[in-house]
């Protein structure tokens, strides 16, 4: 949470000063963007440093006109890379009902600029993945639905759940999950069941950090496929 003040106050977008924080990524204030400015610096250091691979930053974000969840990803003039960046939320889109890929754009427009998104994947090399996670404040529409479901506390954690589940599935690393999770629930009568995980670990999870093999990008299906 990069906005606590602000949120503290009703203000889902600016700061308690009024600055639209995700404009300031490019040189934030420590005094006017503290939050940025740390997480920043943060994110620089490890960057630094030679014993961590980072690999994915995804900031989450609500949208106030869209439905459905989606991203936002970066253009690059490098081709594979960015073809490379397209693999998480096609992943995403088979694993959460409510993500819509047809809705993910890849942009770099210059209003954008400030962005963490936009600033950080000039930043880091090209092994690393930068998204902004944009979630409709209202509703969704499932495939081949005719009315919109409106969001619920329980379906943003599902849809959390599932983001996590696209990094096993991304590093393939599935066969940590003991079993399918429940449909996106509809009303807030539904009931979630806990996210379980087994205690005990399989051995590939020590290649969490590591460079993923490219062949996960055969998981991915056409965008035709996600009908959202």
């Amino acid at each position: 949470m990069l906005n606590p003040d602000g949120v503290y106050l009703g203000n889902y977008r600016c700061s308690l000063m009024g600055f639209d924080l995700n404009r300031h990524w490019a040189n934030p204030s420590p005094w006017a963007h503290p939050t940025l400015h740390g997480v920043k610096e943060l994110i620089i250091d490890m960057y630094n440093n030679p014993k961590i691979n980072l690999e994915f930053y995804i900031d989450i974000h609500a949208h106030s006109t869209m439905m459905n969840g989606f991203m936002y990803g970066n253009i690059f003039e490098d081709e594979e890379r960015f073809q490379r960046q397209a693999v998480f939320p096609k992943l995403l889109c088979q694993n959460a009902e409510d993500f819509s890929y047809s809705s993910t754009s890849f942009n770099r427009d210059a209003v954008k600029a400030g962005t963490g998104r936009r600033f950080l994947g000039g930043l880091l090399n090209d092994t690393s993945y930068c998204y902004t996670l944009e979630v409709s404040f209202y509703s969704y529409i499932l495939a081949g639905a005719a009315a919109a479901v409106p969001y619920t506390e329980e379906a943003y954690m599902k849809l959390g759940r599932n983001v996590a589940r696209t990094f096993l599935d991304y590093y393939r690393l599935n066969s940590l999950v003991e079993g399918p999770l429940a449909p996106t629930p509809k009303t807030r009568k539904d009931n979630v069941p806990h996210y379980k995980c087994p205690a005990q670990r399989g051995p590939g999870n020590s290649h969490a950090a590591g460079t993923p093999d490219r062949r996960s990008q055969a998981h991915a299906k056409d965008p035709s496929d996600c009908k959202h």
